[in-house]
């Protein structure tokens, strides 16, 4: 039988076959001596031990169309990037490291700020064209006064989407609304730092309707420079391009360098100075890195 796994836990995958249901499997030995450890959101094979309490094997892995290490998913079509515009204040130094993570896997990102009840619209559209600039799509919602909820439907209809960012971002909240039920616990904020309890353990597979899958996740409030070094970050700010063979020196790291027209653009309005800013700090952590070794 042919199935999707749509949770892991502890070893145990919980497959769902199309009209029989979820069965709990274990994974045969043979994965490990391949080096290969099924996923949520892996297709697979699996043999049923017994139909009637739903217990089975996984016995093969299907080809996977993508594959990312954290969160450990394989299968999806686009990440849905979820901070908070408030409460707490976003970290967009920690957004930025989710977009090149993202872009190292080849895997399509949208940007999503939740509470958008709570900032003025001055300061969402500055936020929005800091991103958009960058060629991020980008949606502000709120999941507390149901406001743009559809048009994340409308933006995750028919693929399967994982979801990232943070923790107490309303990651659970948004996405039950998605599924128009109570599905995901809610968390609230620590008062203290207002850091958000994480309500999520593991990566579960949720169905939104027909062929819409979103796929929740730990949330996380660290995340090293996934994919990018210190002569490719560069790269990854899509809106460096247009300003990278026009620089002084060929080597230039668009630091203080003399003819730099990448920092010219940052002082003329051209580059987003938050986002020219988190490239600063990443490239100067890849590039004492590498000072260690």
């Amino acid at each position: 039988m042919q199935g999707k796994i749509i949770k892991g836990i502890a070893g145990f995958y919980y497959v769902n076959i199309d009209k029989k249901g979820t069965f709990e499997c274990k994974a045969k030995g043979s994965f490990r001596n391949l080096g290969k450890k099924p996923l949520v959101g892996d297709d697979v094979e699996i043999d049923i031990i017994d139909e009637e309490k739903k217990l089975g094997n996984v016995t093969k892995i299907l080809e996977r169309k993508s594959e990312m290490i954290r969160p450990a998913c394989a299968n999806v079509d686009q990440a849905l990037i979820i901070f908070a515009i408030k409460s707490p204040d976003p970290n967009f130094n920690l957004l930025d490291r989710f977009l090149i993570y993202m872009e190292s896997e080849n895997v399509p990102c949208i940007i999503v700020f939740n509470k958008d009840d709570l900032v003025s619209k001055e300061y969402a559209d500055e936020i929005r064209e800091a991103y958009v600039n960058a060629g991020y799509p980008m949606l502000f919602v709120s999941a507390k006064e149901d406001y743009g909820i559809d048009a994340l439907r409308d933006i995750l209809s028919h693929k399967t989407s994982v979801v990232a960012g943070p923790s107490g971002v309303g990651k659970s909240s948004l996405i039950n609304k998605l599924i128009n039920k109570d599905y995901m616990e809610t968390g609230s904020l620590s008062v203290k730092n207002e850091r958000g309890k994480n309500t999520t353990r593991h990566a579960e597979l949720l169905c939104i309707n027909d062929k819409t899958y979103i796929m929740d996740t730990p949330g996380f409030t660290s995340l090293e420079v996934f994919g990018a070094n210190k002569d490719n970050l560069k790269y990854y700010y899509n809106e460096f391009e247009p300003y990278l063979n026009k620089c002084k020196f060929s080597d230039c790291k668009h630091l203080n360098e003399p003819g730099c027209e990448v920092t010219n653009a940052v002082k003329e309005g051209k580059i987003s100075k938050l986002r020219y800013e988190n490239y600063v700090e990443m490239l100067t952590e890849l590039m004492n890195q590498v000072k260690k070794y």
